[in-house]
């Protein structure tokens, strides 16, 4: 996590945010640094827009006395479809159940 306040720092500085500049943070925060994971964080940074994603982030997170959103009225293709599995099983579990009482009678 660091790491990244360690960019943050660089970008909300105007500074340019280079391995030199995250490793010359974290140093003088005393933390050990690990070139790998600089080099890991510069590479992830690449092509984004560190502003938009912080306008983003704080526009989806919610304020502290704001109520909560509403629920979609449909839900998002992956809760559809676990949705849908779980009734198959459900189905499944009967129709072998149906079986089963056959079998005593």
């Amino acid at each position: 996590m660091e790491y990244v306040y360690a960019a943050l720092i660089l970008h909300s500085t105007d500074k340019e945010i280079t391995e030199d500049a995250i490793t010359a943070v974290l140093q003088a925060a005393g933390v050990d640094v690990d070139g790998a994971r600089v080099k890991a964080l510069i590479a992830s940074l690449d092509g984004i827009n560190i502003q938009e994603a912080i306008e983003k982030a704080a526009f989806a997170a919610p304020t502290a006395g704001a109520p909560a959103a509403s629920a979609p009225e449909e839900p998002p293709a992956a809760e559809a479809a676990a949705e849908e599995a779980e009734e198959e099983e459900e189905a499944a579990e009967e129709s072998g159940m149906e079986g089963l009482g056959a079998l005593f009678g």
